[in-house]
């Protein structure tokens, strides 16, 4: 059992809470999904759980993290650095139990992730892999270590959705505590049983933590009804207090007109006057007690907010893409001279303002083929391309800041470069902290903005939704269902799929496949 008593999380650089006086427990059979906008300290909550020290260079914190004999399985929202070198073997026989696994419980491990067994003993480094086979590997290893309690940070992303549907089954049926942080509204739909809701209010000043036990459906449904019930009763009691006060004055000023009309050869009428005016006054005072305790109008921490704006329709007969490739390879190791056919006879044709996806297997070769597309499509000057790869780092310097990134330096657009990034929930200090220091979804607004100042026909979105917030994910899918402009995308996000997206390929060894993902 884990137990967190008092616990508040401050950030050492602005001072910043993150987290105030949380009490949670959590037990055997606890799928706990922890939600919130991104930067709120969810990832930061799973390391002082994990491990303190992983924290202790950005945040400062009070309270008791207690766990009697809890193994810990920690799966992380990037691959650490250092571990990008190791090889998959090196990688997996550094977990306790691993040579304790016959290899029939390996081989069944690989069947149920969907990662062949051979590959287990290979020499590839970590760094060569796709985003969901590193994913892969590294919740091998957390069944592997026998953990007796899971720490996952966005285990859904870049997953294929055979892999998907089986970590839902996993989590579901998990008899061992999960508590786990997912971009992915399917998923968590699917597998919460208890919700962790990370809020910060009035411009970031204020945290919230909302626990309770509930399915994700069942909670965002339950609080969007409260707030809508309590700014109801807070309207009706403001107007019914308006409306009243309002009376109060007409009568006020009746009176003291009258008192400064009366004659003074009428003392009588005026002490009369006098009283009328002290009683009306304390029916006010005793009126203005009683809405003392008004219902509160509700306080709730909105998703960002952005559109694509100044955005011309690419016309229905604009050919956007004829594109042909023989064959899609990738080098067979970090070094390696020999290359590796993924897929053969390639052909993807887009017209106007298609917004299309490209799914497949983990390591199929998506992200290599968007690469592909990206140098295609950027060199063309009669369309405008803007891309969002998977890593950032491959667009994103980690030391300049977002209004750096995004501005071109002069006075009107740093100004306009703030009022953006502020219409995306950052405070002045984040607008000014390097990006290296901003959390995974942070980067992705950043990214978003970068999309949206390109004023592109195109957009090339190499899983878009990856690092988003479930409550970000909304408005993020409904400003790119109405972008006017075509997309290319690779993505495993079902609803991303079923909202966004007019046609949907599968990427396999045989070229580009149509394809139906929506009973998926």
């Amino acid at each position: 059992m884990l137990q967190i008593k008092h616990l508040t999380i401050r950030h050492k650089k602005d001072y910043r809470i993150l987290l105030e006086n949380l009490n949670l427990s959590i037990n055997p059979g606890d799928k706990c999904a922890l939600i919130g906008e991104e930067g709120n300290g969810k990832s930061t909550l799973l390391k002082l759980i994990y491990a303190p020290g992983m924290a202790e260079d950005y945040v400062e914190y009070e309270g008791e993290i207690l766990q009697s004999g809890e193994r810990f399985g920690y799966l992380p929202q990037e691959l650490p650095k250092d571990q990008r070198k190791s090889t998959i073997y090196e990688y997996l026989t550094a977990a306790e139990h691993f040579y304790d696994k016959s290899p029939r419980d390996l081989a069944q491990l690989c069947t149920k992730i969907g990662f062949p067994l051979e590959r287990l003993y290979s020499e590839e480094p970590l760094g060569v892999l796709s985003g969901g086979e590193k994913i892969k590997i590294q919740l091998i290893r957390l069944l592997i270590e026998e953990s007796t309690m899971l720490l996952l940070d966005e285990p859904s992303n870049d997953l294929d959705i055979e892999t998907l549907l089986w970590l839902e089954g996993f989590i579901q049926c998990s008899e061992i505590p999960v508590l786990y942080v997912s971009h992915d509204e399917t998923l968590l739909e699917r597998t919460a049983n208890r919700i962790i809701h990370i809020e910060q209010l009035r411009r970031k000043t204020t945290p919230r933590c909302t626990v309770v036990y509930t399915d994700y459906q069942s909670y965002i449904a339950n609080r969007g009804m409260q707030f809508e019930k309590q700014e109801q009763e807070a309207r009706n009691e403001r107007r019914t207090y308006d409306k009243q006060m309002e009376k109060f004055r007409r009568i006020q000023q009746k009176v003291e007109h009258q008192q400064n009309a009366i004659s003074r050869q009428n003392p009588h009428g005026g002490a009369l006057l006098k009283k009328t005016m002290h009683r009306v006054k304390a029916y006010e005072t005793r009126f203005e007690k009683e809405f003392e305790n008004m219902t509160e109008m509700p306080e709730y921490e909105e998703a960002m907010f952005t559109k694509f704006g100044n955005q011309t329709l690419i016309p229905n007969g604009k050919v956007v893409l004829d594109f042909t490739l023989d064959t899609l390879s990738v080098p067979a190791g970090e070094n390696a001279q020999e290359s590796m056919i993924l897929s053969r006879d390639i052909h993807l044709f887009i017209q106007g303002p298609e917004h299309i996806c490209i799914t497949g297997k983990n390591g199929c070769g998506k992200t290599t083929l968007m690469r592909i597309l990206a140098e295609e499509l950027l060199r063309r000057t009669d369309i405008k391309t803007a891309y969002m790869p998977q890593n950032y780092e491959e667009l994103l310097d980690l030391e300049q800041t977002p209004v750096e990134f995004l501005s071109d330096g002069s006075k009107e657009s740093v100004s306009m470069m703030r009022t953006y990034l502020g219409s995306m929930k950052f405070t002045a200090d984040e607008m000014m902290h390097p990006m290296r220091e901003l959390s995974g979804g942070q980067k992705a607004k950043v990214m978003l903005l970068y999309l949206d100042t390109s004023g592109c026909d195109v957009l090339l979105l190499d899983e878009p939704s990856r690092n988003f917030s479930p409550l970000s994910n909304p408005v993020i899918r409904r400003m790119l269902a109405e972008y006017q402009g075509a997309i290319i995308s690779v993505s495993h996000d079902r609803k991303y799929i079923a909202e966004v997206c007019d046609k949907t390929y599968e990427l396999t060894a045989n070229g580009l496949i149509k394809t139906d993902l929506t009973n998926r």
